[in-house]
């Protein structure tokens, strides 16, 4: 439950107008959730690019749910989502950052309705590696809010009644584009842990009665590979413009962790001598060599238990895993705080007078 003045200033808040943002109702920007998803946070769109210097190249754009134009620091809605700090899932419920005015209505991208946005062009080359970008304040449009699956049923050849019509002006561009992503990635050599999701079924009295893994789709990883671009986009715009923000920040594993990874793979007969400086490239080996082997998701684990968590901080020092030296996360305003914290700060970078930007001191991002 929500305090009844958080309530009150969300039900309050209007739909935001074109005045002093970027008119983006005619982009070709969609949603792509899950079947069962309650808000549609971000958008995504995807074209060849026609500059001649940049021969094979794509454009992307991300749109973000401008959250921070009816969160504003200091309000009872602010003080509640920091007290909250993210939306938190359940099987069967979530407890959201925001009250349902917001997170279901103004801050959802529904089909067919002008919504605020915060979004960012990408331009990339033939080979999906990143040579430029843009943030833009601005008002869209989703042309359709898609599901995961039906968009891998599109791209797989039997498109339904809601796909049919953007294939050549949606759906193609955007696997274009994350082949080319997937190209980038390759040549980063990130850790790439496939570890699946977990569905967990409910009785009607709330007993666990299954818990199932859900399907891993290129639909699943395109989307993650736009987002994953769009805050490395947003941390290379804060570095900038020494725009102080909250980094996604992971660090290198420390010796200690991984002497005992080393330990616990002899003693299962995987050889796996690890440099003194290791990389995210060494530690995917070990995974690959297993190929579709059973005993892959448990070598996953222990994998992952050996390196630190990923946490938030204003010092940049990179993300290990994603084998990145700037992330921050831009793309989930609506359950995550520190998104709401780099939004306000993007937003006070692309206009300075937009009074619903902040930038913040290092001693308050601590």
């Amino acid at each position: 439950d929500f305090p009844d003045d958080v309530i009150a200033e969300a039900d309050a808040m209007k739909p935001a107008e074109l005045t002093g943002r970027e008119d983006l109702r005619d982009m070709l920007l969609v949603t792509i959730d899950p079947s069962d998803a309650r808000d549609h946070d971000d958008a995504v769109w995807a074209h060849a690019d026609d500059d001649p210097k940049n021969a094979g190249g794509h454009i992307v754009w991300v749109a973000i749910a401008d959250v921070a134009n009816y969160v504003t620091p200091g309000s009872a809605l602010d003080h509640e989502a920091r007290k909250r700090g993210n939306s938190s899932y359940f099987p069967d419920r979530v407890v959201p950052m925001l009250p349902d005015r917001l997170s279901g209505d103004l801050c959802s991208l529904h089909e067919g309705v002008p919504r605020a946005c915060i979004a960012v062009r990408m331009q990339l080359d033939a080979k999906g590696r990143k040579i430029g970008h843009s943030f833009v304040r601005g008002l869209m449009r989703s042309v359709a809010s898609l599901t995961y699956e039906e968009v891998q049923a599109a791209q797989d050849g039997a498109p339904n009644e809601k796909c049919a019509p953007l294939m050549a002006s949606v759906i193609t561009p955007l696997y274009a584009a994350y082949e080319a992503l997937v190209s980038a990635r390759a040549e980063r050599q990130p850790l790439d842990l496939d570890l699946p999701e977990r569905k967990v079924a409910l009785s009607e009295a709330g007993e666990v009665i299954a818990v199932a893994f859900k399907d891993r789709l290129d639909a699943h990883r395109l989307i993650e590979e736009c987002m994953i671009l769009a805050n490395v986009a947003a941390a290379g715009e804060l570095k900038a413009a020494k725009a102080g923000g909250l980094y996604r920040v992971h660090a290198v594993p420390e010796e200690k962790k991984l002497d005992l990874l080393q330990t616990a793979l002899a003693a299962l007969g995987i050889d796996a001598e690890l440099p003194e400086e290791v990389q995210p490239r060494d530690l995917r080996k070990i995974t690959e060599r297993l190929g579709k082997s059973p005993d892959r998701p448990f070598i996953e684990s222990l994998v992952v238990r050996s390196m630190p968590q990923a946490v938030y901080q204003p010092t940049n020092i990179g993300h290990f895993g994603l084998a990145l030296e700037g992330y921050a996360h831009f793309t989930s305003p609506i359950r995550r705080y520190p998104d709401l914290v780099v939004h306000r700060a993007l937003k006070a970078v692309c206009d300075a007078r937009d009074p619903t930007g902040a930038r913040r001191s290092a001693d308050e991002l601590a």
